[in-house]
């Protein structure tokens, strides 16, 4: 399976390329904004291109995307205002949903945060932009697309090394989770077809990745 990673260079993101490099099904194409976080990359083996989500065009990231089997969004604009939240977060992730779409790709998976829907877009706090954003990019994906999707919510992610063991579910109280066992987490789902049109929480927990996500 190959595998379009757009927001290859973030934290989640670069776990799962130290999990595929040597994966023996899925193989990562990694999508970068800058030429200097291409050596991560090549030094593991795995495929760039070298696009702004922002900038460039739906033909162009269709064509990076073309020929893959999947696409993960996992990028973000990671709290730098409210211009660059709905450049990314939201009219990004539509971007490239539709390039996806036109690429002939099926497979998508997001990214997105812990908790959307009207109750959390109404909570005044300073993730209310990111939040509104994402939940409206997930009702994209969900309502005006015929993409294969599954929709990943992590809990606050941590920098702590994981343990390979999650819960995954709805309405979780929100709490932790590594952001390599988020890394985990998508790979499995790339691994498990019953994951299809399904979103899902995910959190630290007591049951292996592989396990906790053919549960869903």
């Amino acid at each position: 399976m190959k595998v379009l990673v757009v927001g290859a260079n973030g934290k989640v993101a670069r776990h799962f390329a130290e999990i595929v490099k040597d994966h023996e099904s899925i193989q990562e194409k990694a999508m970068i904004r800058k030429a200097e976080q291409e050596s991560f990359f090549s030094e593991r083996g795995i495929e760039t291109v070298l696009l702004d989500l922002a900038k460039n065009s739906i033909d162009e990231l269709a064509e990076a995307a073309r020929g893959m089997d999947a696409v993960i969004f996992s990028a973000g604009a990671g709290g730098k205002g409210l211009d660059k939240t709905v450049k990314i977060d939201l009219d990004g992730a539509i971007k490239v949903m539709t390039a996806a779409e036109q690429a002939g790709v099926k497979r998508f998976v997001m990214v997105s945060t812990f908790r959307t829907g009207r109750e959390e877009m109404e909570k005044e706090n300073s993730l209310q932009v990111y939040t509104i954003a994402k939940n409206y990019a997930d009702e994209w994906l969900k309502n005006r697309t015929e993409l294969d999707w599954t929709i990943v919510h992590p809990g606050i992610l941590v920098d702590e090394s994981g343990t390979g063991n999650i819960k995954v579910g709805t309405d979780f109280e929100i709490n932790e989770i590594p952001r390599e066992d988020v890394a985990r987490t998508l790979v499995a789902v790339l691994e498990n077809d019953n994951t299809i049109k399904k979103e899902f929480e995910v959190l630290a927990g007591d049951k292996a990745v592989n396990d906790a996500v053919k549960s869903l």
